[in-house]
């Protein structure tokens, strides 16, 4: 049997190539699908790896609180931040380390409030005052007075832990109230000028509330804001009502 030949010679094409062509044909003239958006990239490294450095921190702090600092063990730390305990030192080589950087987010923030000028207008006593009602309200009668108990009751047997709070906190904290009460004097706010070499004089209140609210609020709540208020009427004068 001979083999039918198109207008040109060729013999024709089989069907099923035929419409093989035709679908490849037609899928190529076929406008492309808009592409999907991807999905949302999972949280990078540095961000994964400061949520886990956050975790451990607050459980450290729960444990600290609940054990005291010699009786804390990194263990626990890990168990309840829900880590393994290599992870830990991944961040921290040790508890004191671990320790120093409560210290460090939880308290020295506030102390370098200290540091700013008095806003135009306001007197010394305010800025003072103003500072003092934070610390109270964000310190005294939180759990971060739970880190300043603990520098008393185990300071002494952790001098390096002591160190450190003297070098972030009271040194700088005793700093910048000098430098108040060096500008109240020069203002002729306050009267005492040796005052400026006892600024340890001006916050003791605070570090009463702290200490009164561990042991003695259950037997005498103490208003410690109004007790700061009769400190400053002590040194500076009683504020004089319209």
């Amino acid at each position: 049997m001979s083999i039918p030949r198109t207008s040109r010679g060729t013999p024709p094409k089989p069907a099923h190539r035929r419409r093989g062509e035709k679908a490849a044909a037609s899928k190529a003239a076929r406008p492309a699908s808009p592409k999907t958006a991807p999905p949302k990239a999972p949280a990078n490294r540095a961000e994964r790896a400061a949520e886990r450095r956050a975790a451990i921190i607050e459980a450290a702090l729960d444990e600290f609180i609940a054990r005291g600092f010699t009786a804390t063990r990194l263990d626990d730390v890990a168990r309840r931040a829900g880590v393994a305990k290599g992870t830990i030192y991944l961040h921290f080589k040790d508890k004191e380390s671990m320790f120093e950087e409560l210290i460090r987010t939880a308290l020295v923030p506030m102390i370098n409030r200290l540091h700013a000028p008095p806003p135009i207008g306001g007197s010394v006593r305010d800025m003072i005052e103003g500072f003092a009602q934070n610390f109270i309200r964000e310190v005294a009668t939180t759990r971060r007075g739970d880190i300043v108990r603990l520098i008393v009751a185990e300071g002494p047997r952790f001098p390096a832990v002591a160190d450190f709070y003297y070098r972030e906190v009271v040194s700088r904290g005793l700093a910048g109230m000098r430098a108040l009460i060096e500008l109240g004097i020069a203002r002729g706010e306050i009267r005492q000028k040796d005052l400026a070499r006892f600024p340890q004089i001006m916050v003791a209140p605070a570090l009463i509330a702290v200490i009164w609210q561990s042991l003695f609020s259950r037997h005498a709540p103490l208003d410690a804001i109004e007790m700061f208020r009769v400190h400053l009427d002590l040194i500076f004068g009683e504020r004089r009502t319209a």
